[in-house]
């Protein structure tokens, strides 16, 4: 009797057993560029840059990640002006949290 797949499982094959290149059928300069990249934005920044983003993401009720990744995607940094982004994080958030829990 077959095993039924758990809740998560996508029905594909386990991505274990792929014996191809990492970067699949498409162009492998492509594939390296973008892995250079994000390494490159998402290296360590030095301790005084983290804790000043950590004391910025706290006063505004953010995380770490979630205050660096709008830094990353927007290229700015949020304040007490930016209250409708901080909202929409925030509520990004509960949907995701929520999600996990079905």
């Amino acid at each position: 009797m077959a095993r039924r797949p758990k809740r998560s499982h996508n029905g594909g094959p386990p991505l274990d057993e792929y014996k191809g290149p990492p970067w699949g059928k498409g162009d492998p300069y492509i594939f390296l560029a973008w892995q250079a990249a994000h390494a490159k934005s998402w290296k360590a920044p030095s301790h005084e840059v983290m804790l000043l983003r950590m004391d910025r993401a706290e006063r505004l009720g953010l995380t770490y990640e979630e205050y660096t990744l709008e830094i990353l995607e927007r290229g700015r940094h949020l304040g007490h002006e930016d209250a409708d982004r901080i909202s929409a994080i925030k509520a990004a958030r509960k949907r995701r949290r929520a999600h996990r829990l079905d």
